[in-house]
């Protein structure tokens, strides 16, 4: 199975460069995956981006539960 830069596709590569390239993002990640686990903390982050008005990248990769809890794996 073809990947993008060792992600599942584009999107997940995407989504996974902004969580942990922008340090608000990534800070904010952590905390609620340290809270709730992988699995709750990207239902958090997803709630939390969508509160702020983020339901995309700014390259327009759109979040999800699933690419933002790929991009929180190895927080």
């Amino acid at each position: 199975m073809p990947t993008f830069n060792g992600h599942k596709n584009w999107n997940h590569w995407n989504v996974s460069l902004w969580l942990n390239n922008d340090e608000g993002l990534y800070r904010t990640a952590r905390e609620l995956k340290r809270h709730h686990g992988s699995a709750g903390g990207a239902v958090a982050m997803l709630d939390e981006l969508s509160d702020m008005g983020k339901i995309e990248t700014p390259d327009g990769a759109p979040y999800s539960v699933t690419t933002i809890r790929a991009a929180m794996g190895d927080m």
